[in-house]
C-alpha cells in the first residue's frame, strides 16, 4: 500500500535533506584536506619561514639522529592567541602519505601545542609572531623520510593552517654530482644539467629499479624536482644517471631583490617610502631581462630573510609594508598574465601573486602586504593559450647563473611499506 501523497513528500524532502547534508560535509572536509604541497590556507597568516635552525632560509632538512632542528616560524595577523598544534605525516619520494600510523614514524606524542608566541612591539602592524622548534622531547621522527607539517587551530586537523615539506635524511649512501652544459646543443648557453652517481653499498638492495629513487630539485623548489626511477646504466654497487634526456634544467637569470630592513631611508631597489596608517614601499620599475647579456649578481636563490635594521628582535619588531611591483612588459609578448613569485608566497600562480594591467601607464603593478627583511623575487609569465609558465621569457635564462641543486635517495627495503630518504646531497653551480 502506497503512503499518502504528503507523507511521501515529507520523506522525500527529509531525504533531501540528508543528502545535501552529506554532500555539504564531504565538500568542507575536502576543503580542510590537507595539500601535500607548502601552502597557508588563512589569509591572516603571513612570513611563514620553514628552515634548518643552523642557518635561516637554508633547505628544511634535517640529519636523522643528531641534533639537527628546524625552526617553523609564522605570525598572525588578526592579533589575538591562539591554540596552535602541529604534526607530522610520513610520505613517499613523491609525497603521498605512506599509510602508516603516527605510533610507527614518531616517538613520544603524536602532536604538540605551539607554545612559543610574542606580540609585536612597536610596529604599526599589530600581529603574533609563533615559532617552534623540532625534533625535540614531544615531536620526534622514528624515522627517515619525507614529512609533511601540519599546524592546524584548536587541536583539530580539520581547521588546516599551514603545511609544509621537511626531510629528515639518514646518511646509508654516498652521491658524487656535477654540473654541466645542455647535451641539447640548441640549449647549452641556457641550460644545466645535473649529472649524478649513487653509491648503495650499505643497502640490501635487491632490484635497483625498483628499490631506489632519486630526486633532483633546483633552488629547493618542488616545482622543480624530477624524479629518477631508472638510473643510465649500473656498475656494481653504483647507479649512474647522467642520460642526455634527464635532469636538464632552464639555468634562469640571478634573482631580482629589494632590501627592507629600514624604513627609514630609500635601499636599493626602493624609489619611496610612505609611513602613515600603514608603510608603503614603492620599488623601482622593472622590465625584461630576456634580451640582455647575463650580468652576475648576488642573490639568495630565491629566498627571503626578515631582517629590521631598527630594532633588536626582528621577530616582533619588524614591520609589515605594503610592497608595490611595477613592471614594464615588451609589447610582443603573447596573450597571457605576470606572477611575481619567490620562496616568500610559495612561488604560487594564483590571485595574490598576479600583476594587474593598467592601460594608462602601460604597466603590471601587484602590491603585496611583506615583513621588513630581505626579498629575492622573479616575474613569471603563464600563456593565456597553454596556460604554460615560463620565467625564460621575461628573465632570460643563461648556463652561467648560479644555482643550488639538492640530490635526494629514497630507498624502500625488501618487505618495507615505506619509502626512506637515505642521503642528501647539496650542490651548488659556483663551486664546480
Amino acid at each position: 500500500m502506497l503512503p499518502p501523497a504528503w507523507l511521501y513528500f515529507l520523506i522525500m524532502r527529509l531525504l533531501g535533506i540528508v543528502c545535501l547534508f552529506l554532500m555539504l560535509s564531504f565538500c568542507g572536509y575536502a576543503q580542510n584536506a590537507a595539500s601535500y604541497t607548502d601552502q597557508v590556507y588563512r589569509g591572516s597568516i603571513k612570513s611563514v619561514e620553514c628552515y634548518n635552525a643552523v642557518k635561516q632560509g637554508s633547505f628544511p632538512l634535517v640529519h636523522f639522529r643528531t641534533d639537527d632542528q628546524i625552526v617553523l616560524a609564522f605570525d598572525d595577523l588578526e592579533g589575538r592567541s591562539r591554540n596552535y598544534y602541529y604534526t607530522l605525516e610520513h610520505c613517499d619520494a613523491q609525497w603521498n602519505t605512506s599509510h602508516l600510523s603516527p605510533a610507527e614514524y614518531l616517538q613520544s606524542f603524536t602532536e604538540d601545542r605551539i607554545m612559543d608566541y610574542s606580540y609585536s612591539s612597536g610596529t604599526v602592524q599589530k600581529y603574533i609572531h609563533y615559532q617552534v622548534k623540532f625534533p625535540n622531547n614531544n615531536i620526534n621522527p622514528k624515522l627517515p623520510g619525507n614529512y609533511l607539517l601540519k599546524v592546524y587551530e584548536d587541536n583539530d586537523p580539520a581547521k588546516l593552517i599551514i603545511t609544509r615539506r621537511i626531510y629528515v635524511a639518514a646518511s646509508a649512501v654516498s652521491i658524487g654530482a656535477e654540473v654541466v652544459p645542455s647535451a641539447n646543443v640548441a640549449l647549452r648557453a641556457q641550460n644545466q644539467k645535473l649529472n649524478f652517481q649513487i653509491t648503495y653499498a650499505g643497502l640490501n638492495v635487491q632490484n635497483p629499479y625498483t628499490d631506489i629513487k632519486v630526486v633532483a630539485m633546483q633552488n629547493g623548489r618542488p616545482q622543480t624536482a624530477q624524479l629518477n626511477t631508472r638510473p643510465t646504466y649500473i656498475r656494481g654497487s653504483q647507479l649512474i644517471y647522467n642520460d642526455i634526456s634527464i635532469n636538464d634544467y632552464v639555468g634562469g637569470n640571478e634573482f631580482r631583490h629589494f632590501d627592507t630592513r629600514t624604513l627609514k631611508l630609500n635601499s636599493e631597489r626602493i624609489a619611496r617610502i610612505f609611513k602613515d596608517t600603514a608603510n608603503t614601499v614603492l620599488l623601482l620599475g622593472d622590465a625584461s631581462r630576456n634580451d640582455e647579456a647575463y650580468l652576475f649578481q648576488y642573490d639568495n636563490n630565491g629566498s627571503f630573510f626578515i631582517l629590521n635594521q631598527d630594532g633588536r628582535e626582528p621577530a616582533t619588531d619588524a614591520d609589515y609594508a605594503y610592497v608595490y611591483f611595477n613592471f614594464t612588459a615588451p609589447s610582443n609578448l603573447p596573450k597571457g598574465d605576470i606572477y611575481v613569485t619567490g620562496r616568500f608566497n610559495n612561488y604560487s600562480l594564483d590571485q595574490n601573486s598576479k600583476l594587474i594591467y593598467g592601460a594608462a601607464r602601460n604597466r603590471y603593478t601587484l602590491s603585496i602586504p611583506l615583513k621588513q627583511g630581505v626579498y629575492d623575487y622573479q616575474y613569471v609569465w603563464v600563456n593565456a593559450a597553454t596556460q604554460q609558465a615560463d620565467t625564460k621569457i621575461l628573465e632570460g635564462s643563461f648556463f652561467e647563473t648560479e644555482n643550488d641543486y639538492q640530490i635526494l635517495v629514497y630507498y624502500r627495503a625488501p618487505g618495507a611499506r615505506w619509502e626512506e630518504l637515505v642521503g642528501y646531497q647539496p650542490l651548488n653551480t659556483g663551486r664546480r
